[in-house]
């Protein structure tokens, strides 16, 4: 079993994907490819990963940041979907409760909405049923002075109520990272920053993959008795260098959030609420902050970087005006924005909102095996299945029975904190462990609740690198996350650290501002990057704290 998962160690992780023929190579490190990939571990396949930026940069770091059961597609009368997903929220729940959180939603009944006082009611009992949903977090029904009480941000008129329920927070990127360090932990090879250029053939069957590492330019081939296409927004793009993107095919939609500072939008409580075109949207409390969104449009932009535009921005702060009409909001409230995209299958007539958000799995002649669509809630179910379909495969090919999923029963890495109810005693603890170690309670709190089970070794990182810490004008607990992240977490680019790492530039952009020169500092002379890769890093998190800011213009 390997726990190096270090930045500085990426030569080696390359070494060790071309050792030797893996049974499985999966392209795509968002949380698909790292569900699949631990899966495929657990049972005992040799298995490798790549990932052409970092872990999560795609779609797995850009959602809404839950892990919902799915209320909306009650509507679509998607009933499995409900039901499947509503169960996986608990097991992620249960195998990673410091990045998985019970969040009581608000959903407001207004005049001509969505959703009418029956539908609610009706609607969210369903919910609670299909998605099995434990007793003391079934669904309350609240008249309008209860709902005022619960939200007074709320619109007064044509209120009539709300339907009070459970959904799950997640931080999407963390939950990534602790998959696929949980992963490594347990033999996976993987890599970030390694993009599959070249799919490579025998007699027609496809055997391998010519990589090419983005940070270093060097072209390394990687073998594999099968190969899954798990890469999100792209999997089109590896189907057509296959030459098998027949028939069905991706429709990206671009989801836009927006970040507002909580005391200019001091929500108490997370709402899930109409739009005055009739769509829905989150407006959700997190560190100090409010985001709001989410947009629902086709997209044909630059994949690799979708931008929020001065449509989608106004279009939610409308949204929000029109539910919380004191506010006001206006551009200059915008601290932040992030924009995601979602890989749907393309159904001919259908607007965005109404693609299904269902996964499919795509066998190519050549062997290749591509799973497009799906929900960041379903990714565990959508691992199984793939990794029962490469067992089969490698079966019949004369493999001894491979034994079956057993990833529900799967802490992930920082998940040790004995369950989601031993969670908050094991948090009291870490935290009076973090203070013994010269932290403020506030601080060791953040931590523990980053780190889970991890946040030990970050305290360790912080006694020990104070004089660094100083040295390099870091602020002590920034400076053990970042040690952390690049030992632990193949931190290899500043953008690494402050989106996907931290989050803090969707929800503390001032700190970057604040840090950024010191971490580039530290980085560069810890990776020995030349003049031109410290200015093109520095440029590459300029531009993307430029870009969640300001708005494209159409």
């Amino acid at each position: 079993m390997t726990t190096n998962f270090s930045g500085t160690h990426r030569s080696e992780h390359k070494q060790s994907l071309s050792a030797q023929t893996l049974d499985l190579l999966v392209i795509g490190g968002g949380i698909t490819g790292a569900g699949i990939a631990l899966d495929a571990r657990t049972r005992g396949m040799d298995t490798g990963l790549i990932e052409m930026q970092d872990f999560g940069a795609g779609t797995s770091s850009r959602s809404t940041k839950l892990i919902h059961g799915g209320l909306r597609y009650l509507k679509q009368l998607e009933f499995k979907l409900v039901a499947e997903v509503g169960k996986e929220r608990a097991i992620v729940y249960e195998n990673a409760p410091h990045v998985t959180t019970p969040e009581w939603m608000l959903l407001p009944i207004i005049e001509g909405g969505t959703y009418g006082k029956l539908a609610t009611s009706v609607g969210l009992l369903v919910y609670d049923f299909l998605a099995g949903v434990r007793r003391q977090e079934r669904r309350i029904m609240l008249n309008k002075d209860k709902t005022l009480t619960m939200e007074p941000l709320l619109r007064k008129d044509k209120l009539k109520g709300g339907g009070y329920y459970v959904e799950y927070r997640t931080d999407d990127a963390r939950l990534t990272i602790e998959t696929m360090k949980e992963a490594v932990r347990r033999g996976v090879k993987a890599i970030n920053y390694a993009k599959a250029e070249e799919l490579l053939y025998e007699q027609g069957k496809l055997v391998g993959v010519r990589a090419v590492d983005q940070l270093s330019g060097e072209s390394f081939e990687i073998r594999a008795k099968k190969i899954v296409n798990a890469a999100g927004p792209w999997v089109d793009t590896i189907r057509e260098i296959d030459g098998s993107k027949q028939g069905k095919r991706l429709h990206l939609t671009k989801g836009v959030h927006l970040v507002i500072d909580g005391q200019r939008f001091p929500l108490k409580q997370a709402i899930y609420f109409d739009t005055p075109d009739g769509r829905m949207v989150f407006a959700i409390p997190r560190d100090g902050k409010t985001y709001i969104g989410t947009t629902d449009t086709n997209y044909n932009g630059d994949i690799a970087h979708p931008r929020m535009t001065l449509e989608d921005r106004d279009y939610i702060l409308r949204a929000a005006n029109f539910m919380f009409p004191t506010l006001q909001l206006g551009p200059k409230d915008v601290e932040s924005s992030w924009s995601g995209l979602r890989p749907l299958i393309h159904e001919d007539g259908k607007s965005p909102s109404e693609l299904s958000r269902k996964d499919e799995i795509f066998i190519a002649p050549s062997g290749l095996i591509t799973i497009a669509g799906g929900k960041l809630t379903g990714y565990r179910k959508m691992a199984e299945r793939i990794v029962n379909l490469v067992a089969n495969q490698l079966e019949q090919q004369g493999h001894a029975a491979y034994p079956g999923c057993t990833t529900d029963q799967i802490k992930l890495s920082g998940g040790d904190v004995g369950g989601s109810r031993g969670f908050k005693e094991f948090t009291k603890q870490m935290v009076q462990q973090g203070m013994r170690c010269g932290l403020k309670e506030a601080e060791a709190a953040v931590l523990v609740q980053r780190y889970g089970s991890n946040a030990g070794r970050v305290f360790e990182l912080y006694q020990a690198h104070q004089e660094e810490a100083k040295q390099y004008g870091i602020p002590g607990t920034w400076f053990a996350s970042l040690l952390y992240g690049i030992e632990a977490e193949m931190v290899s680019t500043p953008l690494d650290f402050f989106i996907r790492r931290t989050g803090a530039l969707y929800f503390d952009i001032a700190s970057v501002q604040k840090w950024k020169q010191p971490v580039i500092a530290y980085m560069s002379q810890l990776y020995g990057w030349t003049d031109e890769e410290i200015l093109r890093q520095a440029r590459l998190l300029e531009m993307h704290i430029h870009d969640a800011v300001q708005p494209l213009e159409a």
